[in-house]
């Protein structure tokens, strides 16, 4: 119960980590069943409709229900705690922000059992995903469950916001922010505009398939590639979102274990916030191929290209904090540093698909799948991998086992590359994306088999990592408070894992890198802001979880046209939000008392 009404950050925190490891789980093995299929031409592992919807799925799941719920995942454990803060601003809202993802990505994956999942791909491209072409109910669950699931990341956005602008410890100005902080500073940001863009073509889609209407139905008027506009002004700001927060790890871990300052903090800043505006400059890159023109395709290709800027000087940055450093290769900091020439490797892909004339040849090929998998498992999944290797004895107060670490390293990131560093030359070599069997003999085989075997080296990665988890929960060291000795930040000030109540009194900031600068000066402990007194809690609720029960009741009645049920369940989300508004919540008091109790010095 305690689990199921919390409004606790580190909590929560945990749930979309189990949450966004289960969905990841499943993405995987959506994406191991698309490479068994490809491992040999004219294989019949899966059929073509299969295929499609395994495709589509894979997609989904992996960016809306693993990769996001992840990264919230790092946010919740660590932002509030990184700025001396208590909780966050809105400790209901964030709960509420869980049930609903949760609510969403459950019901998105009912599909399987209810007669097909969507199959019109991750990007739902109308006029394949109208009701003319998919009349069945997949591409429905798809639209109304990334509805229910992105009101979720929206509100968390809003939420992660106003706590940074509105929370951190006397002192810390903006410049004295850590880099994740700011990383996810922006993220937010990005998350507020972003989102709503993505809600607008959903209700729209969801309009024409529920109740007839033309957005996006030519025959009467509607337009097919305000479709792409829409998705793709969400889509690229999206990949942002998912990319930024890596860079916050990246910068977090390298520091650490370089046992050195950042170099180059504010340019950092200003990269990221460019890399932040930039991202809504260039959703159209997607869509070279749709006659645009020459003149949106060359503004386009400029802006795109102009990404790699701010990108190149965060590179440098890593390198040159490096460089000159005490570097301890711990399994955090080898993720961390593998996915500097990974992301590269990414990122000058992305530079050849943003020439616009080279981007006809490119479009819809094995290369863009190359692509986009460098970027987000090379650049994404290693920053995941990386933060919670680093952040999981604060999270956890155990240390996880070095050993299986490194092997979870490099199984999965010389799968990685097997998998997909020949999925260039495979989209060079001409072979189509999305296609679920290919002829003999066109020079397709070899290089499909050695992708399959990599694809199955990184699944070889998670069971590592699995294991590590179980057998460091049972027998695993426990962590101290400054977990490697090494920490900067305000997380590694308080005991592993973090009390309640985060910090007993909220710290002083006196410069950027807060405890690290405490210690150089010959302190043990941050000077505290405050005297010791009573500190107040928000109260459990278990409304949050009703809520979203709620919402995917309505769901599931809307989509069947049984509009009692989907009544019903907007009534009990309504009813829920009633209670919340007219019932007075003034939460608890931990008392000094109970902190002296507790071995809490004044």
């Amino acid at each position: 119960m305690d689990w199921l009404t919390t409004v606790d950050h580190k909590k929560i925190g945990i749930l979309y980590l189990l949450a966004g490891g289960f969905f990841f789980l499943v993405g995987g093995l959506e994406a191991i069943m698309i490479r068994i299929q490809l491992i040999k031409p004219l294989n019949d592992f899966v059929s073509a409709e299969t295929f499609n919807q395994l495709l589509t799925m894979h997609g989904t799941t992996m960016i809306f229900l693993a990769a996001m719920p992840m990264l919230f995942a790092l946010m919740n454990a660590v932002i509030p705690l990184q700025i001396g803060a208590r909780d966050v601003a809105f400790p209901f809202l964030n709960a509420l922000g869980f049930w609903t993802f949760f609510a969403g990505g459950v019901l998105l994956n009912v599909s399987w059992f209810t007669g097909g999942a969507p199959d019109a791909g991750w990007t739902s491209y109308v006029p394949l995903a109208s009701p003319t072409y998919s009349p069945e109910y997949g591409v429905d669950y798809y639209v109304i469950g990334l509805q229910i699931a992105g009101i979720g990341t929206l509100i968390g956005g809003i939420n992660f916001l106003v706590t940074i602008i509105n929370m951190r410890a006397p002192g810390m100005t903006f410049m004295r922010m850590p880099m994740f902080t700011w990383a996810i500073f922006i993220t937010s940001a990005l998350i507020l505009f972003a989102f709503p863009a993505l809600t607008v073509g959903l209700v729209a889609l969801m309009f024409d398939r529920l109740f007839e209407a033309n957005f996006f139905e030519v025959a009467n008027g509607g337009n097919a590639v305000l479709w792409e506009h829409i998705f793709w002004i969400f889509g690229h700001p999206e990949v942002y979102i998912l990319i930024l927060p890596a860079f916050g790890v990246i910068s977090e871990v390298i520091s650490t274990f370089s046992r050195k300052r950042l170099f180059g903090y504010s340019s950092m800043v200003f990269a990221t916030v460019l890399i932040g505006f930039l991202g809504f400059m260039v959703w159209a890159h997607h869509m070279f191929t749709t006659g645009l023109g020459p003149v949106a395709n060359a503004l386009f290709s400029i802006a795109t290209m102009l990404i790699a800027v701010p990108t190149g000087i965060k590179i440098f940055n890593w390198l040159f904090t490096m460089w000159g450093g005490s570097i301890k290769f711990t399994t955090a900091n080898l993720f961390a540093v593998g996915f500097i020439p990974t992301f590269v490797m990414g990122g000058v892909t992305g530079v050849m698909l943003a020439a616009a004339p080279a981007d006809f040849q490119y479009h819809d090929s094995y290369f863009v799948v190359a692509h986009f998998h460098y970027v987000i498992v090379g650049g994404l999944i290693l920053g995941i991998f990386s933060g919670l290797h680093y952040w999981w004895p604060k999270m956890f107060g155990r240390m996880l086992n070095e050993t299986l670490g490194k092997l979870t390293f490099w199984t999965f990131f010389i799968g990685f590359h097997m998998t997909f560093l020949i999925q260039h030359f495979l989209g060079l070599m001409g072979m189509p994306r999305r296609i679920y069997t290919y002829l003999d003999g066109i020079g397709f085989n070899d290089m499909n088999l050695i992708s399959t075997i990599g694809a199955f080296l990184m699944g070889l990665g998670t069971i590592f990592f699995i294991t590590n988890i179980i057998v460091t929960s049972v027998s695993g060291k426990k962590a101290a408070g400054d977990a490697w000795e090494d920490g900067r930040t305000l997380e590694w000030t308080i005991p592993s894992p973090a009390p309640e109540y985060n910090f007993a009194q909220t710290p002083l900031v006196r410069g950027y890198d807060a405890f690290w600068k405490e210690k150089m000066d010959g302190n043990k402990e941050m000077t505290p802001a405050e005297p010791l007194g009573s500190i107040h809690m928000p109260s459990p609720s278990i409304l949050p979880l009703f809520m979203s029960i709620g919402l995917f009741i309505a769901g599931l009645g809307f989509m069947y046209h049984n509009y009692y049920v989907g009544g019903g369940g907007l009534a009990l989300t309504f009813l829920c939000m009633l209670i919340r508004s007219l019932k007075d919540d003034h939460g608890f008091h931990i008392e000094p008392d109970e902190l002296h109790d507790k071995g809490v010095k004044a």
